[in-house]
């Protein structure tokens, strides 16, 4: 059966291109670390909001893929050792892993969750406040003396 005769499903071509991410069809690009089609949205980020709500910024802010290309590694961004050793193994275990990714690390490394040195609450930090003191000092939120309130 020829292309264009092709069942349609929701008024699209099953064979056209989609995000990898959100499968929307229009206004696609491809990335330029992997050569996905992806939604050409990088202007809907508005600066310092850290809203998560552009599929291009995703991929290329928040995958070891795009931090593999931007940093002009060689070689594949699934066992790079320079992208391993850039980041605590908690951070390179979520740019491996979520949801931003195409392809993702097939048994990523284990590693021991971050705890605030003051009061030993656990951090997760691809989602919890903290803040870093010296090296590899991590307090939370509540530990930081910082007013998380008065800040705009």
């Amino acid at each position: 059966m020829a292309k264009r005769d092709k069942k349609r499903r929701n008024g699209t071509a099953q064979d056209e291109p989609r995000c990898g991410l959100c499968g929307k069809t229009g206004n696609l690009t491809k990335t330029p670390c992997c050569g996905e089609w992806i939604c050409n949205d990088a202007n809907q980020y508005v600066i310092f909001s850290y809203a998560r709500n552009s599929c291009y910024r995703n991929h290329s802010r928040y995958t070891l893929c795009g931090y593999h290309y931007a940093e002009r590694h060689e070689g594949d961004w699934k066992d790079c050792p320079e992208c391993k050793e850039a980041f605590e193994m908690e951070m390179y275990v979520y740019y491996g892993t979520n949801e931003y990714n195409f392809e993702r690390l097939e048994n990523p490394p284990k590693y021991k969750p971050t705890r605030c040195v003051e009061c030993n609450k656990i951090i997760v930090l691809s989602e919890d406040a903290y803040t870093i003191k010296g090296i590899g000092k991590y307090y939370c939120q509540k530990c930081s003396g910082i007013d998380w309130e008065s800040l705009p």
